[in-house]
């Protein structure tokens, strides 16, 4: 006779039941599994609601890991700056001198097209951001590149609002909770922004390439006319971001354009602030275009000539019988 501790399940059928029933809940969460996972690729705003909640109760802890880590990277560059202070002191006064002949510049340029709005009746809206809060977690390792901030729908964040920091432009809202949100950075696969670059009209758009850097694909191709350290802006074309925004320094030349630098790093970045979404008639209100206005007044006369005509002809006189 067996012992009872060499008997297999087989024997029991109690054990038999629970082997089954382990079979079955197995099956059925695999089924459910499945069913998600291709619900979250073909219909992923099902799943903002549950997200944002998820996100909700995790927002204070990720608050907190954000204030220790910018505590800790500001010990660090205080200790690095500590041991580099001296040659980082005479390149800063040559990148201030520099500077200074820059924001010179900058004033004149910002005078000139003061005075040639003045002249054309444009003016420029108004923006304030309609929260400013803090950069409480950014993704890393995976494919996609997202961030999360801590205001949300109850602050005035909508989905679509670009958000950006003292450097320049982040990203822009994807899916908002009551108490945060996900922002897609430019740096995501799916990222496409209308930028040109600072120092002329070169137009380009900038794609993002899922790491560190933006690819940047020129919209007349032919003979390449950037070169490393263009600066790109945005050229608030399509709406969204408002125009001449930082964006990113070019690294590295390619046949149709360049790879470039993202000059506001989400992992450097503290707080951000969030703005409306731009729309491009607000820029210029409601003045009426110079060559608008010309063409009207030479319509209006055209129409009021024959009446000042009739006008000014003498009444006909009766012939003489």
């Amino acid at each position: 006779m067996a012992s009872p501790g060499s008997r297999r399940s087989g024997y029991s059928r109690r054990a038999q039941y629970n082997l089954f029933t382990g079979y079955i809940v197995a099956g059925i969460g695999a089924l459910i599994g499945a069913i998600l996972l291709a619900l979250s690729f073909f219909q992923p705003h099902l799943f903002s609601g549950p997200r944002g909640a998820a996100q909700d109760a995790i927002t204070p802890a990720s608050e907190a890991a954000a204030h220790v880590r910018t505590g800790g990277n500001s010990l660090w560059a205080a200790i690095n700056g500590y041991y580099r202070a001296g040659s980082k002191n005479a390149e800063l006064k040559r990148e201030m001198e520099l500077a200074r002949i820059r924001l010179a510049e900058a004033d004149a340029v910002r005078t000139e097209n003061a005075r040639l709005k003045g002249l054309m009746k444009l003016h420029d809206a108004e923006r304030q951001p309609v929260a400013v809060t803090r950069l409480i977690g950014s993704t890393a390792t995976s494919t996609r590149r997202f961030a999360y901030i801590g205001a949300g729908y109850d602050d005035g964040v909508r989905v679509g609002m670009p958000v950006r920091s003292p450097r320049g432009v982040v990203g822009r809202v994807l899916e908002t909770g009551n108490r945060n949100a996900r922002v897609l950075l430019l740096t995501d696969p799916e990222s496409v922004l209308p930028v040109r670059r600072a120092s002329d009209e070169t137009v380009a758009f900038a794609e993002g390439r899922g790491d560190s850097l933006l690819r940047i694909k020129l919209i007349n191709l032919g003979l390449n006319p950037l070169k490393k350290g263009d600066v790109f802006v945005t050229s608030g074309a399509g709406g969204y971001y408002p125009p001449g925004v930082a964006v990113a320094i070019v690294s590295e030349l390619t046949d149709d354009g360049a790879l470039a630098r993202i000059i506001s790093d989400p992992a450097a970045t503290d707080f951000v602030s969030i703005e409306p979404i731009f729309e491009p008639d607000a820029l210029t209100g409601a003045a009426t275009p110079p060559e608008e206005e010309l063409g009207a007044n030479l319509i209006e006369t055209a129409e009021q000539a024959p009446e000042a005509d009739a006008a000014a002809s003498p009444a006909p006189t009766s012939a003489p019988e």
